[in-house]
This record gives C-alpha cells, sequence and structure tokens, in this order.
C-alpha cells in the first residue's frame, strides 16, 4: 500500500512538472504531506518543534467508545491539513501518563489525542477499540477535525495501552503508523499486522519484560513489514511515561515517516541508529526501497 502511494506522488510530481506552469514546485508535489522545516537531530531531539500550539479539554461524557482526553494541535492552518494520532495509558494509569507526548509531537506537525479508557482497568483489545473510537472522533465530529487529514492516521501506547496499538493495527490495517511503548499483552502473534511498526522496549522492564513481550512482538510481525524494534538502555517500564529524548525523537521519526510520508526523516531510521540510550535496535531497513 504504501509502495503505491510512492508511485502515484511521483506520478503526481511528473504531471505537476510538466503542466504546473512552473507555479507547483516539484518538491511540494513529490511529496504534498511534509510538514515543517528540514529535521536535524537537534529539531528532533527538541522539547518542542516548529509549531505552535494549542490544546482543547474532550469531556468523558461528549463522546462515546472511550474515557475522553485532550487535543493537542497546530495552531496554524496555513500548511494544510495534518496527520493525527491517538495514545492510550496503561493499566490503571489516566492520560496524565502520556500526555508529556501531546505538546511535543503536535509541535512537530501532528494533531494528538490523549485518551482516557473507558476503565482504568481495560484490557488491551478493549484499549485498541478505544484508540480507534478517539480517532473516529477526531475526524469526524471533534473541533479539529477540518484540520486533519482523515487518511493519515496514527496509534501509540503505553503498556496495556501498547498492546491496544497493536490490536487496534490489526482491526485498522488503513493506519498508516503504530508505536506500541514498552507495550503488554497476552497475545504474542501480530503476524496479520500490515501498519508500519516501531516497538519500543526497556531493557529492565519487569512489568512486561521485552523477552516475553517486545521481542517476539517484533519477531511476530510480518518480514516483508516497515518495522523497527528498539530497546532503551537500562531502562523501566515507565520510561515512556515521562519527557524521554530517545522515545520522542524515534516516535517523530516514524511518524513523520509513514504518517508523512516524509522521507527526510529517513536518516534517523536508516542506517538503524545507536548510542548510549539504546540498548538495541531491529529495522528492515531501507523503508524506501
Amino acid at each position: 500500500m504504501h509502495h503505491l502511494r510512492r508511485l502515484a506522488l511521483v506520478v503526481v510530481a511528473a504531471l505537476a512538472v510538466t503542466f504546473g506552469g512552473g507555479q507547483v514546485t516539484p518538491a511540494l508535489a513529490a511529496n504534498p504531506y511534509e510538514r515543517g522545516p528540514a529535521p536535524t537531530v537537534a529539531s528532533i531531539e527538541a522539547t518542542r518543534g516548529s509549531f505552535a500550539i494549542g490544546q482543547t479539554t474532550v469531556a468523558r461524557g461528549s463522546v462515546t467508545g472511550f474515557g475522553g482526553g485532550t487535543i493537542y494541535y497546530p495552531t496554524s492552518t496555513t500548511a494544510g491539513t495534518f496527520g493525527a494520532v491517538a495514545i492510550s495509558p496503561g493499566y490503571t494509569a489516566s492520560q496524565s501518563s502520556v500526555a508529556w507526548l501531546g505538546p511535543r509531537l503536535a509541535s512537530q506537525g501532528f494533531v494528538i489525542i490523549t485518551i482516557d479508557t473507558l476503565s482504568t482497568l481495560d484490557q488491551p483489545a478493549s484499549r485498541g477499540r478505544q484508540l480507534l473510537a478517539a480517532l473516529d472522533y477526531l475526524t469526524g465530529s471533534s473541533s479539529v477535525r477540518t484540520r486533519i487529514d482523515a487518511s493519515r492516521l496514527g496509534v501509540m501506547g503505553h503498556s496495556m495501552g501498547g498492546g491496544g496499538s497493536l490490536a487496534a493495527a490489526t482491526t485498522r490495517p488503513a493506519l498508516q503508523a503504530a508505536i506500541p511503548l514498552t507495550p503488554w499483552n497476552t497475545t504474542k502473534t501480530w503476524s496479520t499486522v500490515q501498519v508500519p511498526t516501531l516497538i519500543i522496549g526497556a531493557e529492565n522492564d519487569s512489568v512486561a519484560p521485552v523477552a516475553s513481550h517486545a521481542e517476539p512482538f517484533y519477531t511476530s510481525l510480518p518480514a516483508s513489514l516497515d518495522k523497527a524494534y528498539l530497546e532503551l538502555n537500562n531502562a523501566s517500564h515507565s520510561a515512556p511515561t515521562s519527557s524521554n529524548v530517545t522515545v520522542a525523537k524515534y516516535s517523530i521519526s516514524w511518524l513523520k515517516r509513514f504518517v508523512d510520508n516524509d522521507t527526510r526523516y529517513e536518516q534517523f531510521l536508516c542506517p538503524k541508529p545507536s548510542g548510549s540510550a539504546i540498548e538495541e535496535y531491529r529495522d528492515t531497513c531501507p523503508h524506501s526501497g
């Protein structure tokens, strides 16, 4: 699906060059989803990106299918519409545990909703359904729906929310990206997933040990899939629940690459990254092949 979309964009670019009369630049036509300036290591590590953002509260009683949440969104509409991502917390947790990701990702050019679940005890499959319900709310009736390109959506989640993001990706293959963060799920095989997936595990995770969760999840994903596994060095299960530059920079890169089809971010994913914060990284590079 992603290869076909890239081919279509190349055709659009060629037509623009031929018939555009110089009014549409080939670069813009080749990737109309690019948002923001060319990235650097500093820009993906920064606590804020180039977009000014606003936020709005979604009351639990105003929605169905999930427990409300908070929307973070770029305030300017001059760049066009944006991709959107729903993020679920883990077992017994509220949206506050993943709240730091809202402004961090939105300021890079995404609409983000961090959700509360219907019950803090909801299992991964339920959290997956609630992530999709949140995306449907965002694109269908939210106050920011006109800012969103409903064809460019992703899911993320921590712990059981991470397991839920895998479930959501299985249910809705039209999603553009999934990022399970130290994911937990009793289901170990995800061989039907068609959504580009970055799994982030933690070396010292005693709640969802990588050997029985993140690693087998990654291994079970199709070999032909755009996928990656990043293991945080000397980190615990809760590492993604507070500001973490490694989680942020590779989540940004993955979402930009697959939600926005922005190959400018390929450099941060291929060749595979390394460094003191990364215990292990596996990948199916090159993504642009």
